[in-house]
């Protein structure tokens, strides 16, 4: 689901939210902490984004990566910086939904130690098939795989990602027996569905859209509401399963208790740079749309998503240790 407000509604929401002496705010660079490595999809968002803010707050912005730990060395870094507004978090559901309903070793808690921002990116997710499996449509994978329970694997590039999780709710939602199969990373687990050592997986259309093209890789749906404008012909899986939605989301966090001016003023900020023409046409080229949010709206979506990711965790039995 993306959490998105009227612009208007938006810009007078922001606009009576700030006042006066946070205008002032900032006064030194900030820091956009990105728990993954640089060149991924987070990191890039990370820095098409910080460019646009050092623009708009006239002080720099620091794309800071600390990969490791899918994304909790940077989360935990957040969660005990300063609440002064100049740490903030380019956030996934990896880090602050699934995670914490994953495992309770994290040293950061998702909901008392951040302050929401805004919802800024959705990427569907996108669900292929090796070239050769008999089926075109969600539909036809659907009577293929109940003919063959726990016949046909499928890949995911991390245990409790959102590849795995987004399999393990179609199986739910369609009565499907599947073998999971995790990987190390997007290039071994394409790799080996090319081979047709698996035959599914749940990923991003720019990982998948050269195979596709070359027909070593079927495109069977998308994962998010409505038809993505990049593949138009491309059905929903909700035309199929009704409800069903997978999507990776991006958004802006602070520590917790960071004054509420601060909160609205780099709100009011980020809002304008999602609006804008120019950051649309840079997230079309990378397969993902802006979106935005009150922190409000963020925090209701995010709650939202951890009821139901809680309960595809709890009926699949998935854990880390």
């Amino acid at each position: 689901m993306k959490v998105t407000l009227r612009p208007i509604a938006v810009l007078l929401f922001t606009c009576a939210a700030v006042p006066g002496w946070a205008q002032g705010y900032p006064n030194k660079p900030v820091r956009i902490l990105v728990g993954y490595a640089p060149g991924g999809g987070t990191d890039i968002m990370a820095r098409q984004i910080g460019q646009k803010l050092t623009e708009s707050l006239g002080q720099q912005v620091i794309v800071d990566n600390r990969a490791g730990g899918g994304g909790v060395i940077a989360t935990e870094i957040v969660a005990r910086a300063p609440a002064d507004g100049y740490t903030l978090l380019l956030g996934t559901p990896g880090q602050l939904v699934t995670l914490p309903l994953l495992t309770a070793k994290l040293p950061y808690d998702a909901v008392r130690d951040f302050a929401p921002v805004t919802q800024v990116v959705t990427s569907p997710q996108v669900l292929v098939a090796n070239g050769k499996l008999p089926v075109a449509t969600v539909a036809e994978l659907i009577t293929y795989v109940k003919a063959r329970p726990g016949q046909l694997n499928y890949a995911s590039v991390q245990t409790g990602g959102t590849g795995h999780l987004g399999m393990e709710l179609l199986k739910q939602a369609a009565g499907l027996e599947m073998l999971h199969v995790p990987y190390k990373g997007t290039a071994p687990a394409l790799t080996e569905m090319i081979a047709g050592q698996v035959q599914l997986m749940f990923t991003s259309l720019p990982s998948v859209q050269p195979h596709v093209t070359a027909g070593r890789l079927k495109l069977l749906a998308t994962g998010a509401a409505r038809r993505t404008p990049a593949i138009p012909d491309t059905p929903t899986l909700s035309e199929t399963i009704p409800g069903y939605e997978l999507v990776t989301w991006y958004a802006v966090f602070l520590p917790h208790s960071t004054p509420a001016a601060i909160v609205n003023r780099l709100h009011a900020v980020l809002v304008k740079i999602l609006l804008s023409p120019e950051i649309e046409r840079q997230f079309a080229q990378n397969g993902v749309e802006p979106a935005n949010s009150t922190p409000q709206q963020l925090a209701a979506y995010m709650r939202a998503e951890t009821e139901r990711w809680g309960k595809v965790i709890r009926t699949s039995g998935i854990r880390l240790e």
